[in-house]
């Protein structure tokens, strides 16, 4: 049997993407993408005992890594104005042609315009995540879940126009 540690380390590698993503939707730098990470991986931790398997791992995941950027933005915006438009430099994760690439850059930007909720609705959507998981770890119900990412879909659409 895996011990505790080895388990969550599978656990981690497994969806570190999860936490990739939220970490780079909530943060402009790399250096800070870092952190965040680094701080949710702490915060799975921390909880990791406290799961009890009501919901699929992943959407606990998905509640902790939210929770923490949003807790972390909320800190540092208090205390710096942060400029959430600025271009990001990121390691890439898997090798795309230049256009691509731009409209990933680009879809990044904007889904970075978007308020906390929106922004963490819009990541759990392009993660394939089912709308009751994304209503579950929003705390709202799921006919809300699928009225907000239609919205979304067409706010997107429109900032990409105006920014692409």
């Amino acid at each position: 049997m895996l011990s505790k540690e080895k388990e969550f380390a599978q656990l981690i590698k497994s969806n570190q993407g999860l936490i990739i993503k939220v970490s780079r939707l909530y943060t402009n730098t790399l250096e800070d993408e870092q952190d965040l990470f680094q701080e949710i991986v702490l915060q799975l931790w921390r909880s990791y005992d406290s799961y009890k398997g009501d919901s699929k791992i992943s959407t606990w995941m998905y509640r902790v890594a939210l929770n923490t950027a949003i807790t972390i933005f909320r800190k540092k915006t208090k205390s710096i104005a942060t400029n959430e438009l600025q271009d990001l430099q990121y390691e890439k994760l898997m090798e795309t042609n230049e256009e691509q690439e731009e409209k990933i850059s680009l879809l990044y930007k904007v889904i970075k315009m978007l308020p906390n909720i929106e922004r963490a609705i819009v990541t759990m959507y392009l993660d394939d995540l089912p709308y009751k998981e994304i209503a579950e770890n929003i705390g709202i119900s799921e006919v809300n879940a699928r009225v907000k990412m239609n919205r979304l879909k067409k706010t997107i659409k429109e900032l990409m126009e105006k920014y692409g």
